[in-house]
């Protein structure tokens, strides 16, 4: 895109972590913003630091995962706003366990979050940014949608989808004048980790411990989400490790497999496998 100022952007899971620095990165850059989430103190946090930038801000919650409340969000943003030209498809969960322990309800719960969310978001927020005359979508996949790690087999496959929806879209939506971008995070300070269902919470510990030793703040994950959405690029990396894992996965998918298993077996405690 190139002009941000006085531009209407969406963001849901705008509570904290990416949803909530996005919706500040692009109050900064002159956007009027519509955040959602389901944790209304949070909401009202991030909404207090966008009025302190002088920018207009709804403030909606959202179920993202339910159809008829993300239609009704939809109108209701361009009731109150009268125009969408920026989607943040940010809401995202997570479950630690074995796909064996997994139960078929927790698989039901993040691919109702993490992938219809972001088809709900973009099939009811289309028509409006095709009134635009300019827009773009951004949907948060992950490292994980690059790379298959064991216990993360649900949130891989719903961020290996948004992935894949997202390149689709984007070739689609390339005649219309929207930009589709998917952003690829890997270690950033949120509390998607803290916050995860698990099956045994040692493993659960072990990933909140790596992610607060070699992360990033969510504030430069903002930062490259608004330069991707500048430059119309149709995928953003974000972290050192995500880049070196697109590297090794391009040069050997077999290699980079074998090296996280090998990493898996050193983490699992004595007696399990």
């Amino acid at each position: 895109m190139k002009k941000l100022q006085d531009r209407v952007a969406v963001v849901t899971g705008a509570a904290s972590g990416i949803g909530r620095a996005t919706s500040v990165a692009l109050a900064r850059e002159g956007c009027a913003l519509a955040i959602a989430d389901l944790n209304e103190a949070g909401l009202a946090q991030t909404a207090d630091e966008v009025r302190a930038l002088g920018r207009k801000v709804s403030l909606h919650r959202v179920d993202v995962s339910d159809k008829n409340r993300m239609q009704a969000f939809a109108a209701e943003v361009q009731a109150e706003h009268g125009a969408v030209h920026i989607l943040i498809n940010n809401a995202g969960v997570t479950v630690t366990s074995s796909f064996e322990e997994h139960s078929l309800e927790d698989w039901e719960w993040i691919v109702g979050i993490n992938f219809w969310g972001v088809v709900y978001g973009c099939k009811f927020f289309l028509p409006e940014l095709s009134r635009a005359d300019e827009a773009h979508i951004v949907n948060i996949s992950s490292i994980f949608g690059i790379i298959g790690v064991p216990t993360q087999t649900s949130y891989c496959a719903t961020k290996f989808a948004v992935r894949g929806f997202s390149e689709a879209l984007w070739t689609e939506l390339r005649e219309h004048n929207i930009g589709v971008t998917s952003v690829h995070p890997g270690g950033v300070r949120t509390n998607i980790a803290k916050s995860a269902r698990a099956e045994a919470e040692d493993l659960k510990e072990q990933a909140v411990k790596l992610i607060a030793r070699s992360s990033i703040p969510p504030e430069r994950c903002a930062a490259l989400i608004i330069e991707a959405i500048k430059a119309d690029k149709m995928r953003q990396l974000v972290t050192k490790e995500t880049h070196l894992i697109d590297t090794i996965k391009r040069f050997s998918p077999v290699l980079s497999q074998r090296m996280l298993l090998a990493g898996y077996r050193r983490m699992l405690p004595q007696g399990r496998s």
